[in-house]
């Protein structure tokens, strides 16, 4: 008898053992083929996690809650105080914080509209939205398996997006990654690597930009002229600035402003070049300026000849061909040869550099009017225009100016 009750009782758990192993197959093969299950979080408020599918449905309806509120603010009042005021406005709804990674990444998207993409105040405001000491691992097998990995990544896109605009996270937003996070996890590290670097690299620009941008187009083309041409001191001329005006026929006419840039030694060399060579005028070319891309048109002429570079004063210590240094590798062989091959690209000398929004020969012709005054040489110089079609207008499929377009 004692058998006999004993074997229905190991039946029984070997039954119950094969149903918990079946369950747990049916779990796997549920991730093996993409069908997730979302795990509620006590920082979900016990719901699923909308950015994790479960099955076939979609998180599209939480994201559009998120994206709701920055979207009912009107534009004249879209600022810093009403991006904190939604900030608040969420956290004020949702004291459990549902959905809050749908709602940060849709504060980070909408941070560059409300004009607080640099204001380390706002990104420790918005860290606040994640809830403390929820996400904290507790052992170190919790974080060894990378403790709540989606809300550690959604932090970490925070840290990024300060690192993209600049941004120099502060001790406020350590303290507050610790309270969220713990001390060893990824966004923690995220913000000491950003500590690192960042005051390594502040000064390193000889060019430095200002923040922010002028939003006079004339003076942001003084600066981007001077980052071209890599001449801080070189002087800016201004030829033109941009007006409107009605002409007979009652129709707005927009004249787009003109500015110029010139050293010295370019000064120097134009009055030397020879009246019978002509003068090109080059472009546009795309320069970059932190978010501002600016095209700018060079005058340049034609290469040097032979009987003009030998006349040319060479300055040993500035020339590559007169090493004041020479080093002898005697291990080599007499007979091998390893000299470093140099590829010659011969270029005329550049003789100013100039911005306008407008490639038109048209727009350009107040800047030679201007240089011929001030180099007599210019006046018997014909001036050729080699002007390109400008990405702008090869998106709108205007018809730009070809090479040779005109002569002054």
């Amino acid at each position: 008898m004692f058998y006999v009750r004993l074997i229905p009782a190991v039946a029984r758990c070997d039954k119950a053992a094969s149903r918990r192993r079946s369950r747990l197959w049916f779990v796997g093969a549920g991730i093996v083929q993409g069908k997730t299950r979302a795990f509620s979080t006590p920082g979900d408020g016990g719901k699923d996690s909308p950015g994790v599918t479960r099955g076939d449905e979609g998180a599209g309806g939480d994201v559009s809650l998120a994206e709701d509120l920055f979207e009912g603010v009107s534009f004249p009042r879209r600022d810093k105080e009403t991006f904190q005021r939604v900030l608040g406005t969420y956290c004020g709804r949702e004291p459990r914080r549902r959905n809050h990674i749908d709602f940060i990444y849709a504060a980070l998207r909408k941070m560059p509209q409300f004009g607080v993409e640099r204001e380390v105040s706002v990104y420790n405001r918005l860290l606040e939205v994640f809830p403390k000491e929820v996400f904290v691992p507790r052992n170190f097998i919790q974080r060894m398996f990378n403790h709540f990995p989606r809300q550690q990544e959604c932090a970490v896109q925070v840290l990024e997006q300060m690192e993209a605009y600049g941004v120099l996270p502060s001790v406020e937003t350590k303290v507050l990654l610790m309270e969220i996070f713990g001390n060893k996890s990824h966004p923690v590290r995220k913000y000491q690597r950003i500590l690192y670097w960042f005051p390594r690299f502040t000064h390193a620009n000889p060019f430095p930009l200002p923040r922010p941008l002028p939003a006079d187009p004339v003076e942001l083309a003084g600066i981007v002229l001077q980052r071209a041409l890599g001449c801080p001191s070189a002087q800016v001329t201004v030829y033109q600035r941009p007006q409107e005006f009605v002409d007979e026929n009652g129709q707005k006419i927009h004249v787009p402003h003109l500015v110029g840039i010139q050293t010295d030694e370019q000064k120097t060399l134009l009055g030397l070049h020879q009246p019978a060579g002509p003068v090109f005028v080059d472009g546009p070319f795309n320069v970059w300026s932190g978010p501002v891309s600016l095209q700018y048109f060079v005058l340049r002429g034609d290469p040097l000849g032979p009987e003009s570079q030998a006349a040319r004063k060479v300055d040993p210590e500035r020339s590559l061909y007169y090493p004041l240094e020479m080093t002898f590798d005697l291990e080599r062989d007499l007979g091998e040869v390893n000299e470093p091959e140099v590829e010659k690209v011969v270029e005329g000398p550049i003789f100013g550099l100039c911005h306008s929004p407008s490639p038109l020969p048209s727009s350009l012709s107040p800047w030679i009017s201007s240089l011929r005054e001030s180099n007599r040489s210019l006046e018997r110089c014909p001036v050729l225009f080699r002007l390109s079609r400008a990405p702008s207008e090869l998106a709108a499929g205007a018809v730009g100016q070809g090479e040779g377009t005109g002569g002054q």
